[in-house]
């Protein structure tokens, strides 16, 4: 159980943070920018949600999302809270749980036949947004990964590479299961 009695420290004040591992890194460190990222994806989720707490299914499947995008956090912070004081890692399993979830929602939807723009519902267009940020976390981790002496676990890439299609097609399901997407006109205003 993680216990917050103080939310400032003034350990940061001079541009570092420290990680799960005690060891301390400049605020815009590749490893914190990844966690920071992730960080804003799991926020617009947040606000997403104010707009499907109609559909139980989809909100359920956000909140554990949710939860799951801090187990991430804390393998990218190299955090030790997991059972029993270990590394907590992302999953194989939450990975297939992802694909399964993106399966379910894609089957009810509309074919695509053009790109889809970013909008719709306001669940939607949060979504969208979410996904984007994602996307942005993934290039990050990537970088990281790339680093000499640095690690980002092949789990969790696949996570976040699957989360952004997962926002994509809950974003999707959320504009009337694709009915109300706004699609690409190539060439549209030339």
């Amino acid at each position: 159980m993680v216990v917050l009695n103080r939310i400032y420290t003034r350990t940061g004040d001079d541009g570092t943070t420290s990680l799960g591992s005690g060891d301390r890194r400049k605020k815009y460190d590749l490893r914190v920018s990844a966690y920071g990222t992730l960080d804003e994806v799991n926020a617009v989720i947040g606000v997403a949600r104010l707009h499907t707490a109609g559909d139980k299914a989809i909100d359920a499947t956000l909140a554990r999302i949710q939860n799951d995008l801090f187990d991430v956090e804390a393998e990218l912070c190299l955090a030790t809270k997991g059972p029993g004081g270990a590394a907590l890692t992302v999953t194989a399993a939450q990975v297939s749980w992802l694909e399964s979830e993106i399966d379910g929602l894609n089957e009810v939807l509309q074919p695509l036949k053009s790109f889809v723009l970013p909008g719709g519902s306001p669940a939607g267009a949060y979504l969208h947004l979410a996904r984007t940020i994602c996307r942005r976390a993934e290039r990050i981790m990537v970088e990281l990964r790339d680093q000499p002496g640095e690690d980002v676990s092949a789990d969790a890439l696949k996570y976040v590479n699957r989360l952004s299609d997962l926002l994509f097609v809950a974003s999707r399901f959320m504009n009337g299961k694709g009915e109300t997407d706004v699609l690409w006109a190539p060439g549209q205003n030339r």
